[in-house]
């Protein structure tokens, strides 16, 4: 990334031929969480095929029998195939992996956690 006093270009590499280009692009977006770091959860809570963490609705009948869900009730929105253990943000699977929508589902996980501390 090359500038004075603001963004200004990008140079890259391509890695197939070694060739370098430089272009005039004067903003860029920084997606983090494009590929999660989950493998550490593999068999503690069930994973898509990416790796992004299944949550609510998400999670199949036969994911859950796998995880040995045992309530009675189907998980709520954001929980994971662990009851009580919620998954918010860029690690979870179907979300829009924007910051704002991180910080409300961690607000509306909160709420799901009262909700499981009272049953």
């Amino acid at each position: 990334m090359e500038g004075g006093k603001h963004f200004e270009r990008v140079r890259w590499r391509d890695g197939r031929t070694g060739s370098l280009e430089a272009n005039d692009i004067g903003h860029v977006f920084v997606m983090t969480g494009a590929v999660p770091n989950t493998s550490w959860l593999d068999r503690c809570v069930v994973l898509d095929e990416r790796g992004f963490i299944k949550t609510g609705p998400e999670l199949s009948q036969d994911d859950l029998a796998a995880a040995e869900w045992r309530l009675q009730r189907p998980p709520y929105l954001l929980e994971t195939s662990r009851a009580g253990v919620f998954a918010v943000g860029d690690v979870r699977g179907g979300n829009v992996k924007r910051l704002a929508s991180a910080v409300g589902e961690g607000s509306i996980a909160v709420a799901f956690v009262h909700q499981v501390l009272h049953e």
